[in-house]
């Protein structure tokens, strides 16, 4: 289901999106490890056990593709999205846990018309997913690339 339809010309600076949630299970943590990210933490019970976290965690890069997932759910849409030129920052301040379910928001943090192509506009996001007891377990931002509202 895509997202509504947002034009550029629609994003205010200061709006904040509410992406939904996604919930995390042993199985989906290690089957995205096994193929992405085989880290021991990840993917084995008992290393993941021996080491710092005590049990298996999401890799980040999971919690990331989790989160584009409640995006282009809830924000994007392939009317008016146009693609991203890429993210500036991540971070995973907590782990991801089974069990867990995380929240996602979504703040419009910038916004200006591309100087090249007069049919879109950049804008400037910052994502936040919390868990369950309200600890941030992701920030990211990025830039995004929306077609400009049609002239009539």
């Amino acid at each position: 289901m895509p997202g509504p339809l947002i034009y550029w010309d629609d994003l205010e600076v200061g709006r904040v999106f509410d992406l939904g949630s996604v919930a995390f299970d042993e199985e989906s943590i290690v089957a995205f490890a096994r193929e992405f990210d085989p880290q021991p933490f990840h993917v084995d019970r008992a290393a993941a056990e021996a080491s710092m976290f005590g049990t298996i965690i999401a890799s980040g890069w999971h919690t990331c593709s989790a989160v584009m997932r409640l995006t282009v759910d809830r924000y994007l849409n392939p009317e008016v999205s146009l693609g991203s030129p890429g993210m500036d920052e991540v971070r995973w301040p907590r782990p991801v846990r089974a069990g867990d379910t995380i929240a996602a928001t979504l703040r419009c943090v910038d916004k200006r018309p591309s100087a090249t192509r007069p049919f879109m506009g950049l804008v400037w996001n910052e994502w936040e997913a919390r868990n369950g007891d309200g600890d941030v377990v992701l920030t990211m931002r990025g830039m995004g690339l929306f077609r400009r509202r049609p002239a009539v």
